[in-house]
């Protein structure tokens, strides 16, 4: 995997082109920290070359699964971090002629390690709260479209996504997620190939 560093911002590809993990620099000392989470120039330098358009954060409790979505006909690329809590999050490969078509990487984020996840255009993304609470923000390159919602299976068996056990478990266990009706009646990857 290559890697570039430009400015405080460290750029990792990841096994599927165009998704990569960025790592940021942050000063601390007695009083806290400051840590700049985006700056466009070293962005460019890194491979994003993104025009964010719209922020957006929510507020989880361990357990909560939101995904897989992504929006239809107006697919948004996103630059996603978390502030407070854990999440391990998502990102599947639904980019037509991709040879990853249908493959996911994923990336623990966390308050601590302060790392960031650029999920391109045309994949499905969602994250799995993994401590008491989370916090998660994200830049999109383009605004929220009601009515082009699209979603997958969180579990679908042809995906096959890893996901953790929760913070304190042993094992991961299906039966302590939280997901919105809306969630739970995502089709499956055959849904899209149909089209």
């Amino acid at each position: 995997m290559a890697t570039i560093t430009s400015g405080n911002f460290t750029f990792t590809d990841t096994s599927i082109e165009g998704v990569k993990i960025v790592d940021v620099k942050s000063y601390g000392d007695r009083r806290g920290y400051f840590m700049e989470t985006y700056k466009r120039p070293d962005f460019v330098a890194g491979g994003i070359d993104a025009d964010f358009v719209q922020d957006n954060q929510s507020s989880s409790t361990r357990g909560v699964l939101r995904g897989l979505h992504f929006q239809i006909n107006h697919p948004q690329a996103k630059l996603v971090r978390v502030v407070r809590g854990t999440v391990f999050d998502v990102a599947v490969d639904l980019r037509p002629g991709s040879p990853t078509w249908g493959r996911w990487e994923g990336v623990t984020l966390s308050a601590e390690n302060r790392r960031q996840f650029f999920v391109p255009r045309g994949f499905a993304h969602g994250f799995l709260v993994l401590s008491d609470e989370a916090e998660f923000c994200y830049k999109c390159d383009d605004t929220y479209h009601p009515g082009d919602e699209g979603g997958l299976m969180w579990n679908d068996p042809q995906i096959a996504v890893a996901w953790p056990a929760l913070e304190g478990d042993d094992a991961f266990d299906p039966s302590k997620l939280v997901l919105s009706d809306k969630d739970q009646a995502h089709p499956g990857l055959d849904s899209l190939r149909a089209r």
